[in-house]
C-alpha cells in the first residue's frame, strides 16, 4: 500500500510538470503568432513607404525621404527619419531603404522569462527607366522630336512646352507610325488598335523591333473616339530611333518610352496632328538590370521592390 501511494505522488508530479510545458508551449505559440502579425504589419508598412518615396527619386533625395516617412506614419507608424537612407545601386540615388521596427510585448510567454522582442522589418525601392512596360500607347515618337533629342541617352527631353507630333508616312510609305503591339505581322483592326489607346495594351511589352501596323487607321471613327476619350490625360508612347522597310513590313526600333498629355488632335485622311506636350509620368515597368542609360531615359520610371 505504502508503494502504491509512492507511484500516485510520482505520476501526480510529472502530471504537473507536463501539464505546465504544455501550457508553457501553448502561451508561446499565441504570441509567436501575435509577433507574426506585427513582423507582416511592419513589412507592409516599409514595403508602402519605400514604394511611395522612390516615385520622387532620383532628383528629389529629401523629398523622397519625407515622403516615405509621411506614408510610413499614414500606414501604421514605427519608422523613424533616421531609418530612410538613399543610395546607388545601378545610377545616382536610384535606391531607397526604409526600415520599420516596434518592441512588441510578451504575455503568455512570460511564464518563460520572455518579456519583449524586438521586430524589425525593412524594404527596398528602385527607380529607373523602364525596360518593359505596361499599357504602352501603339503610337510612337522619333528620339529625334525637336523636344527630345535623346537617341544617344546622352540628352533630356524638355518637358511642359506645348509641341505637336505628326502621323505621317514617317519615312516608308503607309508607314503612319501606329505599332502592331501584340507581335502579329497582319494589319491590326481598328477597333483593337482603339482599345490600346483608351486602355494601353495589356502586357509588358519590352524595348525591340516592332513592326509598323499599316493602313487608314486615323480616319476610323473608332481611333478618333479613342483618341476624344484620352484627350486631357497621359498616354506612354514608345520612343524609336531607327524606322526600315514600308508597310506592314515596316519595322520601328523602340528604345525608351515618353509620356504625352494630350490636349487635342486633327485628322487629314489616313494622317493624323496630335496636340499636347510631353510629361514625366510614372508607369508600370520591369527595369533592366544593368548601369546607367540603358534604356535611356525619356521622363518614364518605374518604382520596384528589389527587397
Amino acid at each position: 500500500m505504502k508503494f502504491r501511494r509512492q507511484e500516485q505522488g510520482q505520476a501526480l508530479v510529472l502530471t504537473v510538470l507536463s501539464l505546465a510545458v504544455m501550457l508553457g508551449m501553448a502561451a508561446l505559440v499565441l504570441d509567436v503568432g501575435a509577433w507574426f502579425r506585427t513582423d507582416r504589419q511592419l513589412q507592409a508598412t516599409a514595403d508602402a513607404a519605400a514604394l511611395a518615396g522612390a516615385q520622387l527619386l532620383p532628383t528629389d533625395v529629401a523629398g523622397a525621404k519625407a515622403e516615405a516617412l509621411s506614408y510610413a506614419h499614414k500606414n501604421g507608424g514605427h519608422v523613424k527619419s533616421g531609418d530612410i537612407t538613399v543610395s546607388s545601386l545601378y545610377s545616382p540615388n536610384d535606391l531607397i531603404t526604409v526600415k520599420a521596427s516596434k518592441t512588441d510585448e510578451g504575455f503568455f510567454s512570460k511564464v518563460l522569462g520572455i518579456d519583449t522582442v524586438n521586430i524589425n522589418a525593412h524594404a527596398k525601392a528602385r527607380v529607373d527607366a523602364p525596360q518593359s512596360a505596361l499599357h504602352v500607347a501603339p503610337m510612337v515618337v522619333s528620339c529625334d522630336h525637336p523636344l527630345i533629342k535623346n537617341c544617344d541617352g546622352k540628352g533630356s527631353p524638355k518637358f511642359g512646352q506645348e509641341t505637336q507630333m505628326d502621323f505621317d508616312p514617317m519615312g516608308a510609305p503607309a508607314a503612319f507610325g501606329m505599332l502592331n503591339l501584340d507581335g502579329g505581322t497582319g494589319t491590326v483592326g481598328t477597333s483593337d488598335e482603339a482599345k490600346w489607346i483608351r486602355s494601353g495594351f495589356d502586357k509588358y511589352l519590352p524595348l525591340g523591333i516592332y513592326r509598323s501596323d499599316s493602313g487608314a487607321k486615323f480616319s476610323s471613327q473608332n481611333i478618333q473616339s479613342a483618341l476624344t476619350d484620352r484627350k486631357f490625360t497621359v498616354l506612354l508612347f514608345p520612343v524609336f530611333k531607327t524606322l526600315n522597310g514600308q508597310g506592314q513590313n515596316a519595322e520601328y526600333e523602340i528604345i525608351g518610352w515618353i509620356g504625352f498629355y494630350l490636349t487635342d488632335f486633327q485628322v487629314h485622311g489616313n494622317s493624323a496632328t496630335l496636340y499636347g506636350h510631353f510629361t514625366t509620368f510614372i508607369a508600370k515597368g520591369i527595369l533592366a538590370k544593368t548601369g546607367s542609360g540603358f534604356p535611356p531615359s525619356f521622363g518614364v520610371r518605374a518604382v520596384q521592390l528589389v527587397e
